[in-house]
């Protein structure tokens, strides 16, 4: 199994960001089930 570098730089690449995307995703939907119970209300 071997570890090609570039796969590597990907994944260091992406980590980091992990922490932000989840809440930021999370707020996303949050806001769209809001806006989809005023809209419905």
């Amino acid at each position: 199994m071997n570890h090609d570098p570039e796969h590597q730089d990907a994944v260091d690449a992406v980590v980091p960001i992990i922490p932000v995307v989840i809440p930021a995703v999370g707020a996303a939907m949050m806001f769209l089930l809001a806006f989809i119970a005023v809209h419905m209300a």
